[in-house]
């Protein structure tokens, strides 16, 4: 018998929570490059992603170096404050 789904697999890596609520953007335009990919190393004050409240476009910066494991939000998506954005490897592995 199959197990009924459950909720979404436990993090198993530090995860990156939204600083504020707005709507979560993975490139600095249409059409342009994500900031980062699943898989991607980063580091500190490297642009995650941009988080846009009232008009206003606000870098939002890695405060830990890592790999990032999943992306949590769809591009577009809004955000609440606390949410976690990404799921990160500070490992790096």
């Amino acid at each position: 018998v199959a197990a009924a789904p459950a909720a979404p697999a436990a993090p198993s890596g530090a995860q990156i929570a939204s600083p504020m609520v707005g709507t979560f953007y993975r490139s600095p335009g249409p059409g342009e490059p994500a900031f980062v990919e699943e898989g991607q190393r980063i580091e500190v004050g490297q642009v995650l992603c941009i988080l846009e409240a009232m008009k206003l476009f606000n870098e939002f910066k890695a405060e830990q170096a890592g790999t990032i494991r999943r992306i949590l939000v769809e591009d577009g998506s809004p955000v609440e404050f606390g949410q976690p954005l990404f799921e990160l490897d500070p490992s790096g592995g």
